[in-house]
């Protein structure tokens, strides 16, 4: 069993950055893969980056490539990612994920931070 508890969601002008937090506990947190999802009102779930189970490689989804970037550290059971010129369009809850079986699916799932940016 994985708990996953984000943060650092929050208000922001378009433009602006922000940071956000993933922290687990549970199982080996070194041992598994993690990615950050994000949801807008009205629309589907979609990926925006992940990250090895080492720290080693990472993955983007082709809208925030270049604006955000997704870190760990293992040593605090802690996923980051940090959201550069943000955009209206970034508007969602995100949410954190680990992937457990390192299989590409992701199996468990944090309850979601609120980013809304103004225009």
């Amino acid at each position: 069993q994985v708990q996953l508890v984000e943060s650092g969601g929050g208000l922001v002008q378009a433009g602006g950055s922000l940071r956000l937090s993933c922290t687990a506990s549970g199982r080996t947190f070194g041992s598994y893969a993690m990615g950050w999802f994000r949801q807008a009102p009205g629309k589907e779930r979609e990926f925006v980056a992940g990250i090895s189970f080492r720290g080693t490689r990472a993955y983007y989804a082709g809208s925030v490539s270049g604006r955000f970037s997704i870190s760990r550290d293992n040593a605090k059971n802690t996923v980051y990612l940090q959201m550069n010129s943000l955009k209206p369009d970034d508007t969602a809850v995100y949410y954190c994920a680990a992937d457990t079986t390192v299989d590409g699916e992701y199996d468990y799932w944090g309850q979601g931070t609120q980013v809304t940016v103004s225009s």
